[in-house]
């Protein structure tokens, strides 16, 4: 078939919200860059766990509350249905109440006039064996995408593992943001002749360098300053940070996003006499992040497990030296100077030993940072979004004019 727009039903949990603008930002991104094509028309189901109040005292379930039903971002449609999570109990069941939640949406849109030809979906579980019943009840293709803890960490658990093996056998085609995420895949037994490697990319007209001094001035940075970008729980490793700070009296450090583990991080600093160089900033939007990576001498990444973090990305686009954990596939995009870092062990030692060799190397100053920002411009999304297309059109038969899909695309390769 050729002639027309390939149609796609993306599901997932992973999706950015006016309510939660950074949840999901790089599947957004993803699929942003496979519409601009103008081959590709898509919808979004974005299930969010169902929680009866909005009141700000119940903290992010009262986020997820105030998710809209509807909504539609960057021209692409958006629906946010309700599913049931029984927290601490009902894991096994969510892929359950997920499929039945977005189930009717689908079978909406159909009677609106969007048959679609395949379903998109991201994260393996529960998000992926949801999307493997709905694929067998609507009798269509579908591809899904591990992203990382999903299966460093899902997938080591019994139940979750029978039903993404399950799930995997109906899917045409499984994406893995990295190569060490797709030799997890292999592993953990999954169909080795439907894993394609499909890196994240970096949005580099968003992410650019500003100019250093205002960024720092508007922030109000002065003297050595380390960032840390994320979630705040301990798998992101900024207690990593905080632990090398100490030894550290001429550097600040910030820590930007929120997460359960604010509170624990906050008496760390306290109990190391840290407080005055630590500043919370909290979620900060995603267009004012290139300021924070400009004005910053380093990303600090000391993360446990990892599949593809686009902040590293978003950093080395911005010009920022990075120092991270080699997990996931960080070492697949940091293969040394200028780019930063690899520690040796995920602690604080580690982290200094790091700093210390940029420190002498002379990479921090803005020759170096130009030079990243040279090094970053080859994990654009363009390979990534050549592949899906490929990968799309050799489920559905919609002539995409896509090249061949089989060579794994990893870091801009």
């Amino acid at each position: 078939m050729s002639g027309r727009r390939l149609r796609i039903a993306v599901v997932t949990s992973l999706y950015p919200n006016s309510a939660q603008p950074r949840h999901g930002i790089f599947v957004e991104e993803r699929l942003r860059g496979l519409v601009d094509t103008g081959l590709v028309e898509a919808r979004v189901i974005a299930p969010v766990p169902w929680f009866f109040s909005k009141h700000p005292r119940f903290g992010r379930y009262a986020q997820m509350a105030s998710v809209p039903r509807r909504e539609t971002r960057y021209g692409i449609a958006v629906e946010h249905p309700r599913y049931v999570v029984v927290p601490k109990i009902g894991m096994t069941w969510v892929p359950a109440t997920m499929a039945s939640a977005v189930a009717p949406c689908l079978k909406r849109l159909r009677v609106e006039g969007f048959d679609f030809d395949l379903i998109d979906a991201h994260y393996v579980y529960p998000d992926g064996v949801a999307a493997a019943r709905l694929a067998a009840r609507f009798d269509r293709p579908l591809t899904i995408t591990a992203r990382g803890a999903d299966i460093n960490q899902i997938a080591a658990m019994r139940t979750p593992r029978r039903q993404i093996l399950q799930a995997a056998r109906r899917a045409g085609g499984l994406i893995a943001v990295s190569q060490a995420l797709a030799d997890g895949m292999r592993q953990l037994g999954l169909p080795d002749d439907r894993i394609h490697t499909l890196r994240n990319g970096v949005d580099l007209s968003r992410f650019s360098p500003r100019d250093r001094d205002r960024a720092r001035a508007r922030l109000g940075f002065t003297g050595r300053v380390w960032l840390c970008v994320g979630h705040l729980i301990e798998r992101k490793g900024m207690h990593v940070a905080l632990a090398a700070l100490s030894q550290m009296p001429d550097v600040m450090l910030v820590l930007v996003g929120d997460g359960p583990e604010e509170g624990a991080l906050r008496a760390q600093a306290e109990r190391l006499g840290l407080s005055a160089r630590v500043r919370f900033e909290g979620a900060v939007a995603h267009d004012d992040l290139p300021d924070y990576f400009s004005a910053a001498d380093v990303l600090m990444h000391a993360a446990g497990s990892e599949g593809m973090p686009n902040v590293v990305l978003e950093a080395l686009a911005c010009g920022c030296a990075v120092i991270a954990t080699p997990v996931g596939g960080i070492p697949e995009i940091m293969t040394g100077p200028p780019a930063g870092c690899l520690m040796a062990a995920r602690d604080a030692p580690a982290m200094l030993d790091c700093w210390r060799q940029l420190e002498l190397s002379g990479v921090l100053d803005e020759q170096g940072r130009v030079a990243r920002r040279s090094y970053a411009e080859q994990f654009g999304w363009a390979p990534t979004t050549e592949g899906q297309l490929a990968i799309f059109s050799r489920l559905t038969g919609v002539d995409l004019g896509a090249r061949d899909a089989a060579r794994p695309i990893v870091g801009g390769s």
